[in-house]
């Protein structure tokens, strides 16, 4: 059994994915019922709602890709997943949690300040997303005539939840393939070793561009400690719909892979020494003030460095800086994960907003880079490419920002860069 007050993770991988008669996880192998995961969409808000498998290595683009989310349960109905949504919002990070590792639920479509996002399912461009290399299943919708544009993402939102819950619970009586035991964090122990903590900023700036915890959102909040476990089991969840390749949606957030790297390392070279969630105002007034308190928590936590991660685009780059400046004025070392906004060649000032003291700085890549993207048989989500007016399934040249997750401010992109040798 896992430590007590901590959280078992249980691993069931899912190698194909299909709508069938005979709902279920059987050794790798997963069949859901397309009737009762469209009950679950049901919604006034909603006219009508379309359920679609996106599978790696097919002739698919997903585009106007909005969240995504990875399968998991506590138990039947979710049992606690995602509280402060589908249950109360009391803490979480404990007991079982099954795992649908493999399978995202993609909701896909227009909404308001919504900018263009997309996954390609196969070629060289599908390497660029998370998404690509996942079983998908992609909701598209159409509005009620009469729904509000935030009875709508409400709809949508709690609808993709309860599929999300819905395939999890497949597996509940299925043998995992890995069991993971993850203790509560207790930053108390390591000795010499030093205390490396991370702060994840988190999108706040209003309806579509926003992001919850516990069901709330933070955009009056100050930066909030919690445990990494809570990640796990849904207590962050996404409501932000600009900059798609600097986006962390849910599906980032049950698996930050800062949290998990440091988890990894605890108690072998560092101590993982804490968790921090704060806000992204758009005032400099209260992105200073943030920043001094998350500075404060983080020296009261008795950390010696500090991993800063954003969400967003130019605005949020001073988020980090402030906080990794605020961090070195206190003696700590503060550590940024930044995408780059250096234009198509790459020479322009890279960050909008840099740090002043802070030289620690990890690049994601360059938002700006124009990357080519094979025609495809067939889209999901739209019919054409708000970016350039194109058929949604036609080759097209567009900056790397507009697929899904590429530049992951969090950590989880799939950018590599090499130096160039010439004679």
């Amino acid at each position: 059994m896992a430590e007590q007050n901590g959280l078992r993770r249980l691993i069931h991988t899912v190698r194909s994915a299909g709508f069938g008669e005979s709902p279920g996880l059987n050794r790798g192998d997963l069949v859901a019922s397309e009737d009762a995961l469209q009950a679950l969409l049901a919604n006034p808000a909603l006219a009508s709602t379309r359920l679609t498998w996106a599978r790696p290595g097919e002739s698919v683009r997903i585009v106007k890709i909005l969240d995504s989310i990875e399968p998991r349960t506590k138990g039947a109905g979710g049992a606690g997943m995602f509280p402060g949504f589908l249950g109360p919002a009391l803490p979480q990070g404990t007991g079982e949690t099954h795992v649908l590792r493999g399978v995202a639920v993609v909701v896909a479509g227009k909404l308001p300040r919504a900018q263009e996002g997309m996954v390609q399912m196969s070629g060289p461009a599908a390497e660029l997303s998370f998404l690509g290399a996942t079983n998908n299943l992609v909701i598209e919708f159409e509005p009620a005539e009469d729904a509000g544009w935030p009875q709508v993402d409400e709809a949508l939102r709690l609808g993709a939840m309860r599929v999300a819950v819905a395939l999890a619970d497949l597996a509940l009586e299925a043998e995992p393939d890995e069991v993971h035991d993850l203790a509560p964090l207790n930053p108390g122990t390591g000795g010499s070793l030093p205390r490396v903590g991370a702060i994840v900023n988190l999108q706040t700036q209003g309806a579509f561009k926003d992001v919850f915890v516990y069901g709330r959102t933070m955009a009056a909040s100050m930066p909030t400690a919690i445990d990494p476990n809570e990640l796990d089991d849904g207590a962050v969840v996404s409501g932000q719909y600009g900059h798609p390749g600097l986006k962390n949606p849910t599906f980032v957030h049950q698996n930050n892979p800062v949290v998990a790297a440091l988890r990894d390392r605890d108690g072998k070279d560092l101590v993982f020494g804490g968790l921090i969630l704060s806000p992204e105002p758009v005032d400099q007034t209260l992105k200073e003030l943030t920043s001094a308190h998350a500075a404060r928590m983080a020296r009261q936590m008795g950390l010696d460095a500090v991993i800063v991660t954003k969400e967003g685009g130019g605005n949020a780059d001073s988020d980090i800086s402030l906080k990794i400046d605020a961090f070195e004025a206190m003696g700590l070392v503060g550590i940024g994960i930044f995408a780059e906004m250096s234009g198509p060649d790459g020479t322009g000032p890279p960050v909008v907003g840099p740090p002043t003291t802070a030289t620690a700085m990890v690049s994601t890549g360059n938002y700006d880079e124009r990357i080519t993207l094979d025609a495809v048989d067939r889209a999901l989500g739209g019919e054409i490419v708000d970016l350039n007016g194109l058929d949604a399934a036609a080759e097209m040249v567009l900056p790397v920002a507009a697929i899904y997750g590429s530049l992951s401010p969090i950590g989880l992109g799939r950018l590599t860069c090499a130096t160039e040798v010439t004679a």
